[in-house]
């Protein structure tokens, strides 16, 4: 059973040795399937989600608290704002930027999160949107360059790992 209230508060915020606000993503990702339930080759599908302002689409992301790791904080992200769980990845890099609203420097992290399951409640259900698209669709919403800098990483290695699984098969 998942929690259906998500975090609130920055008491346990952390924040980098440049004070920096620390934030953790993830780009849940899954496989596309023919209508015979066969997996298409090097297709597959992120899920983005809508602000809570609702100014454009990006990947779940939040604030690295100091009782987590990096991969829980990305869990608990991808769970409370996207409503899915799954297995997150290695890391696919860190990014520094600027918070245009606010003027904030922050530290990103990013990871990949091979969706396993998609829940009917989750604890932003009502305040956020979330779609399923290809990854050119995603490049073009999502509202962050460094977010899309992540995809496009995401993207090149799960190329990479099909090509190698290709050769194996030689």
């Amino acid at each position: 059973m998942a929690c259906l209230v998500s975090r609130t508060g920055r008491e346990l915020q952390r924040y980098n040795h440049m004070g920096f606000r620390q934030v953790v993503g993830c780009i849940p990702y899954r496989f596309k399937f023919s209508q015979d339930g066969v997996k298409i080759r090097d297709a597959y599908e992120v899920l983005v989600i809508s602000s809570q302002k609702g100014q454009g689409l990006m990947f779940p992301k939040g604030g690295w608290e100091l009782d987590e790791s990096l991969e829980q904080a990305a869990c608990r992200e991808s769970l409370e704002e996207a409503g899915v769980v799954g297995k997150v990845e290695s890391e696919l890099g860190k990014w520094r930027f600027i918070s245009k609203s606010q003027g904030t420097y922050y530290e990103g992290y990013m990871f990949p999160l091979f969706v396993e399951e998609q829940l009917e409640l989750w604890p932003e259900k009502h305040v956020r949107q979330r779609i399923w698209m290809g990854v050119g669709e995603a490049r073009e919403v999502c509202r962050h360059w460094w977010m899309k800098e992540a995809l496009d990483i995401l993207v090149e290695r799960l190329t990479s790992m099909g090509e190698q699984k290709d050769g194996d098969d030689l």
